[in-house]
């Protein structure tokens, strides 16, 4: 990412907390932000930020194919920023039928899928028992898919993501008892 590029990701950053914006995201074809602040809730009505969107889009039309292929993260430089995957790995904390139960995360950011391909069956299904070393997934980065195994034997009590869903490195995918 361009200095530039980041230059302009900080102040969209500062712009988002000056008026109080919990979460923002914005895709274009070159680039994909998603920004999530922790403490933040979000605003009751909702703000049209289209004005704000174009005018980074016209300030960044030269961004590199690099940042093009993958999700931009926020630095965690920035004060009271928090990347969408700490944020997404929170509620794993919290008690249910997944309490005490191996957590199966993302090792890779992308695009995660339930199945070898959309009119296959899923590879696991909640209440499916599994075995260390089976698939349960796909994670797909940068066209290459990668197999995602169990590490843990037992039952699925928990799916976290649907198919189709961009995950985060260390998200969590599965729970398993």
């Amino acid at each position: 990412m361009a200095a530039e590029d980041l230059q302009q990701l900080r102040e969209l950053v500062e712009f988002l907390k000056a008026n109080g914006i919990a979460e923002f995201d914005m895709e274009r074809t070159d680039l994909k932000v998603r920004l999530k602040f922790a403490g933040l809730q979000p605003a009751a009505p909702a703000m049209d930020l289209s004005h704000l969107a174009s005018a980074i889009a016209a300030q960044s039309a030269g961004a590199s194919a690099v940042a093009a292929q993958a999700p931009v993260a926020v630095p965690a430089t920035l004060p009271g920023a928090t990347p969408v995957a700490a944020a997404a790995a929170a509620p794993a904390a919290d008690a249910g039928p997944e309490a005490g139960a191996h957590i199966v995360k993302s090792p890779i950011v992308g695009t995660f899928y339930a199945a070898p391909s959309p009119d296959a069956d899923p590879f696991v299904r909640l209440g499916d028992r599994v075995s260390n070393g089976q698939v349960l997934c796909i994670v797909e980065a940068m066209k290459l898919m990668n197999e995602i195994e169990s590490d843990f034997a037992g039952e699925i009590v928990k799916v976290y993501v649907n198919s189709g869903q961009p995950v985060e490195y260390g998200q969590a995918l599965f729970a398993i008892k």
